[in-house]
């Protein structure tokens, strides 16, 4: 699943690295590696954006909830980056979901994101009303609206309902996953229906850096500990979408295709899996 290499740390190298894609069920090419700009807003979302397109990032994913969508498409806007080389993943929000209004929540994404489609579109939530969402973005699907759609924090229960109800497996499926969560059975769901899985709260939401294990694999090959857990869930064949508002860091958390890590420590970080939540319970949530 994993692909692309890179021999030099430059934005040059970087460029070609950020190249490592996974393919979908669909046939489309997945960037592996994008920016994730939750809690990103007030002004920080534009230079979030820039900053990471400036360093050679071609993935960006938001959601209609993040309130940050019409920040994210001024910065492609002025980034000068051809629209077909970057991929932009949103959100259907909860509300919409439930009250089935899906069309004109994409419809809102769109005008403010100044996109004539986006890349990938999910289900947000496994809210009441899912399956009816779900149909309806098959839909806009069809009309060209979004490329590959997919769910969010559902859990194999369900998917298998949205299967044996709807026409088009979900490309992707994004769920909590770090070296503290790697849910067995999320992962063995996904790969029996060829779901690809992308990990939101990648780094822990700041917790790996109370994980001395990552550093001191780091230390073997001149790396942040951030590095190595970023470059953990990329050779899992994961997507991941670290998330950061400071250009330095997400330069930093790009770099990471100059290096491998070891068959013993993916073994031993693979090893500190807890079953350990940052986020909600996708089987436990009321919002």
């Amino acid at each position: 699943m994993y692909r692309g290499a890179c021999e030099t740390s430059s934005v040059f190298g970087m460029l070609l690295a950020m190249s490592a894609s996974v393919k979908l069920n669909d046939g489309r090419e997945m960037p592996q590696l994008g920016l994730g700009v939750w809690k990103t807003t007030d002004g920080n979302e534009v230079r979030a954006v820039r900053a990471a397109l400036d360093a050679g990032y071609r993935h960006i994913d938001t959601a209609a909830i993040y309130g940050n969508e019409d920040g994210v498409g001024r910065a492609i806007a002025e980034s000068g980056v051809d629209r077909e080389s970057i991929w932009v993943t949103t959100k259907c929000w909860n509300a919409d979901v439930r009250s089935g209004d899906v069309r004109a929540a994409l419809h809102t994404s769109l005008k403010k994101l100044r996109l004539e489609y986006v890349d990938l579109y999910l289900v947000h939530w496994p809210v009441e009303g899912r399956v009816d969402a779900y149909r309806e973005i098959e839909k806009l699907r069809r009309e060209g609206l979004c490329r590959s759609i997919g769910v969010s924090n559902f859990m194999p229960e369900h998917v298998d309902e949205l299967l044996a109800a709807t026409e088009v497996v979900p490309a992707v499926n994004q769920v909590e996953l770090h070296p503290y969560l790697q849910p067995a059975d999320v992962l063995e769901s996904c790969a029996r229906h060829g779901i690809a899985i992308e990990g939101w709260s990648p780094l822990m939401q700041g917790a790996f850096k109370r994980e001395p294990l990552f550093a001191k694999v780091g230390d073997k090959h001149g790396k942040s500990a951030a590095q190595v857990v970023i470059r953990w869930a990329l050779q899992r064949g994961f997507i991941t979408i670290p998330k950061s508002a400071n250009p330095g860091r997400i330069q930093e958390n790009g770099d990471v295709f100059d290096f491998e890590i070891g068959s013993d420590d993916m073994r031993a970080i693979t090893a500190l899996s807890r079953d350990q939540r940052f986020g909600p319970d996708p089987r436990n949530f009321s919002f």
